[in-house]
């Protein structure tokens, strides 16, 4: 934090041990990594004593149902980097890994973006419910992903140029329109 406040809890994140903080936090960084190992390994990294029954929870949850076509399923080999699986399958094993330890806070950055409209619906759908208690953050490109959060905040070359809902920023925030128009027809963005 080089200016302001980021709270969590209503405390100065500076006032945290970093490893306190990370135990607050799931976060998917835009570059999904996977390590070298097995699916069930890779998910595991986020709550190493998980149960196969959870790790296949959140593997459910991040929509990663091409794992039960693996003929390893959780024992599926991983190449270093994930080299062997596609980018919107490494995003969905990195969502499975920040999701199988609960946390009060998950950030999500650009984590969707290799992902297929009709597998982002559903992941959205399936993230609602599970982190309903919790606080979201998905840092986004795309409008159809952030479109329905509580509060959107539009950034332009790094500074906040509106804030509010889908429906309050289209009647307030120009470059939030520009965005939308430049994704979504006129009937899909009202």
């Amino acid at each position: 934090v080089t200016g302001g406040q980021v709270l969590v809890d209503g405390v100065d994140v500076r006032e945290f041990a970093q490893e306190d903080l990370w135990s607050y936090l799931g976060l998917v960084p835009q570059k999904s990594f996977l390590f070298s190992g097995t699916v069930g390994s890779n998910v595991r990294f986020g709550l190493p004593d998980a149960s196969d029954e959870q790790v296949w929870e959140a593997l459910d949850v991040a929509q990663a149902d091409f794992v039960r076509d693996m003929p390893e399923e959780l024992d599926a080999p991983i190449d270093q980097g994930g080299t062997n699986v596609s980018g919107g399958q490494r995003q969905r094993l990195s969502i499975a890994r920040a999701l199988i330890r609960p946390c009060p806070i998950y950030i999500f950055d650009d984590s969707f973006s290799a992902l297929d409209y009709a597998t982002d619906a559903r992941l959205r759908a399936a993230l609602a419910r599970r982190t309903r208690a919790a606080t979201v953050i998905i840092v986004a490109q795309r409008v159809s992903t952030i479109r329905h959060a509580d509060q959107i905040v539009v950034l332009d070359r790094g500074r906040v140029v509106g804030v509010g809902t889908h429906e309050e920023l289209m009647d307030t925030c120009e470059t939030y329109q520009e965005i939308v128009f430049s994704q979504l027809t006129a009937a899909e963005a009202s």
